[in-house]
């Protein structure tokens, strides 16, 4: 009767949000029969309250209510009752509401199955992926793993990839720096076979972007990436790709390599460092642009302390020297202090 009473609009909207913060208790302790003829109502009930605190709370559990559910009733108890809540949750206004139900709704694709979760809950997750607010987006992309081991990754990269693509490539470039900082929790949940085949060629595009907010956000997600799939995997796909655009014949392309250069030799072994990035940053000492010589400067001064004193004798030192005699006052400030560190 508390139940009945309190947790439709009648009662206040505290009590209500006890309640629902309380609901899975309450359902393990009435049990199986009780919940099937009393408690689905008045949850769902919650999840449609007039107080958004309310239904926060209640869509922050629904993943746990129908896990408790007997085997045998949780599809006929789900599909009537919890899927259309949940549906008119994905298009609620309060961005807190959304956040509970993307961190939950992923779990329902196990109890649902294979066939529900495609035609009902994937239509879902692609709203909520879309979402103006980076931390609905966040939640669905954190638990991207649950669903592909229910639908397998086929048919979640003809579903779900193509929307995160789209915001990838969107015009509005705080969309794209948005899927730039998830990337790398995309990446781990997706395997690095998957990553290569369907992201890795949008993640390097990142790195020529023309908002400099994201080709800075895209030279750090390198070092993320390189953490999470190896060296192995970076000798491979990145860092010749990286350095090659130190060759490009627009100037920032070729800074972008310098700035990828300072977060990779984080992750990257000296002796990396020394054959592949040490060459490739002393032949940009020449380049005829001021800000990519002093970035030259910059870098060696980053990476000097990790690699061994014959290289930085033999190439580094020489390659500051130079720019220490630089005619642009910055190039040879930038010189002077990675000398000093050199020394």
């Amino acid at each position: 009767a508390v139940v009945s009473t309190q947790s439709g609009h009648y009662g206040r909207g505290r009590v209500r949000f006890m309640i629902a913060d309380k609901f899975i208790e309450l359902q393990k302790a009435v049990g199986p029969t009780i919940t099937k003829n009393h408690l689905v109502f008045h949850f769902t009930g919650l999840l449609k309250d007039v107080e958004a605190e309310v239904r926060a709370s209640a869509a922050n559990k629904i993943k746990d209510f129908c896990t408790n559910l007997p085997a045998d009733i949780q599809e006929a108890v789900m599909m009537p009752n919890v899927l259309p809540a949940v549906k008119e949750l994905v298009c609620d206004t309060n961005q807190h509401v959304k956040a509970a139900l993307a961190s939950v709704i992923m779990g329902l694709s196990p109890i649902m199955g294979k066939d529900n979760t495609i035609q009902h809950l994937l239509p879902l997750f692609l709203i909520l992926l879309k979402d103006e607010h980076s931390d609905v987006r966040l939640n669905i992309i954190s638990n991207l793993d649950s669903v592909n081991k229910v639908i397998g990754i086929h048919q979640l990269s003809q579903s779900l990839l193509p929307a995160i693509v789209e915001l990838a490539e969107d015009p509005k470039w705080r969309v794209r720096l948005a899927i730039i900082e998830h990337m790398p929790l995309l990446a781990e949940q997706l395997g690095v076979e998957f990553f290569d085949e369907k992201l890795n060629s949008l993640c390097m595009s990142w790195l020529v972007d023309g908002v400099f907010a994201i080709r800075w956000a895209a030279t750090s997600n390198l070092k993320k990436l390189v953490a999470i799939f190896g060296l192995e995997w970076a000798q491979n796909t990145v860092i010749t790709k990286v350095l090659s655009m130190a060759r490009d014949p627009n100037y920032l392309h070729r800074m972008t390599t310098l700035f990828a250069v300072n977060v990779l030799v984080d992750v990257c072994p000296p002796d990396v460092i020394t054959k592949f990035m040490v060459p490739v940053i002393s032949n940009l000492a020449n380049d005829p642009v001021p800000n990519v010589r002093f970035n030259v400067a910059k870098t060696m001064a980053k990476i000097a302390p990790g690699i061994d004193a014959t290289t930085i004798e033999t190439q580094v030192k020489p390659c500051l020297t130079r720019l220490n005699e630089d005619d642009d006052s910055d190039v040879k400030w930038f010189a002077q202090e990675a000398l000093i560190i050199c020394h």
